[in-house]
């Protein structure tokens, strides 16, 4: 049986999710928006999920917006917050090492005419917020940060960066995809306008997710139909998939505390094991300020060995990563993060992502452990077999 130590890519449905969702997927099939009474019963079902949802973040229910994804919630959450303010404020500010449906939105928001700030970070992954203040303007609109990294697990100083942005007059907007479920958010006493998350990332359905909006904060909707989600997300809503997210949400809020000393306790047996069997292993991303199950390793001198090393470990029953799952078109290429971080090129690819999850236990660390240095050991340098072909 594999061991999954992916679970920021996704995470194995928790099975008290399953069992929440599984009426609303047979015979609880009515449309929220009906009248009738099969379509009643959904509506309450999706506002109660809602306000497990909130209540996960500490904001009110009438503040989460459901979306199809966490993606989609980075989208609304900048070109809705560009769009609504009109022609005056048409600046945004974003990390160098956003998700991808940070950056990408960043980007198409540049094609049309937005000007863009990309704030540097530190060799740990850390954003300092003084930089993101000398990033800007007058015509600052958002600022952009996420609560923790999915490729190195460096968790940043929202709180302090939210300051920043509040003083001047912009919006703050993070991408919490990975960190919800893991670390407390109590957005009602944070300088937090805008928060996306996603249901797939702490044990619930993929295909849905929700944006956190801040009472008062103005967005334009970017899909346009019946006007369901308060007028911000138009479709017919995902009841079992929202119904699932909840029940996730409420599970965390109930289970983070213990959950997280557990796999503190694993990730550091873990980290404490590969380093003892392997001089050449150095962690990246900050030390302490870190997801509590995520370890991100490079191997000096085999760096440009990972993608070899997470098959090897694949063929062994292990399923990790040599970073994001979004990113695996790309896997040969590049970290673009570790790029930011101040690796280079070769070193960028080296990074092997092992992240464990609600379900996994000391018995799978000890096995990874037991296997791992042997796989490394077994590898060679892309550099020497170069040079050893060359006459």
């Amino acid at each position: 049986m594999t061991i999954y130590f992916d679970n920021s890519a996704t995470t194995p449905v928790d099975p008290r999710v399953v069992a929440a969702m599984a009426p609303w997927q047979a015979e609880n099939f009515g449309n929220p928006s009906s009248l009738h009474a099969p379509g009643r019963r959904a509506r309450e079902a999706v506002e109660t999920a809602r306000a497990q949802v909130a209540a996960l973040i500490g904001a009110r229910p009438r503040e989460i917006v459901f979306t199809a994804s966490g993606t989609e919630a980075d989208n609304l959450a900048l070109a809705g917050a560009i769009e609504a303010a009109g022609t005056g404020l048409r600046h945004l500010a974003a990390s160098a090492i956003e998700h991808p449906a940070v950056l990408e939105t960043v980007r198409a928001l540049e094609a049309r005419g937005v000007a863009v700030s990309i704030v540097p970070v530190d060799h740990d992954g850390l954003v300092d917020p003084d930089d993101v203040r000398r990033a800007l303007t007058p015509q600052t609109r958002v600022v952009s940060v996420m609560a923790a990294n999915n490729v190195v697990g460096t968790v940043q100083p929202v709180d302090d960066i939210g300051r920043v942005a509040r003083a001047a007059g912009a919006l703050f907007h993070t991408d919490a995809v990975q960190a919800v479920g893991k670390l407390p958010f109590d957005v009602a006493a944070e300088p937090i306008d805008l928060l996306s998350l996603s249901a797939h990332k702490l044990h619930g359905p993929k295909g849905v997710g929700a944006l956190y909006v801040r009472d008062g904060v103005k967005l334009k909707p970017i899909v346009h139909g019946g006007g369901q989600e308060r007028g911000l997300r138009s479709a017919t809503e995902n009841v079992a998939g929202i119904v699932g997210f909840g029940r996730a949400a409420a599970l965390a809020a109930a289970e983070m505390a213990g959950d997280n000393a557990r796999l503190k306790a694993l990730r550091d047996r873990l980290i404490a094991g590969v380093f003892a069997a392997c001089p050449q292993a150095y962690l990246i991303g900050h030390a302490e300020r870190r997801l509590p199950g995520h370890v991100c390793l490079g191997f000096a001198g085999q760096e440009g060995e990972a993608i070899r090393l997470m098959l090897a470990l694949d063929e062994a029953g292990v399923a990790v990563s040599t970073g994001s799952a979004c990113s695996a078109s790309h896997a040969a290429e590049p970290s673009y993060v570790l790029r930011a971080m101040g690796f280079d090129p070769l070193r960028a690819r080296g990074a092997l992502r092992l992240t464990i999850g609600r379900f996994n236990t000391e018995t799978e660390v000890e096995r990874v452990v037991e296997i791992l240095p042997g796989l490394v050991g077994g590898l060679r340098p892309i550099a020497t077999a170069r040079r050893r072909s060359q006459p």
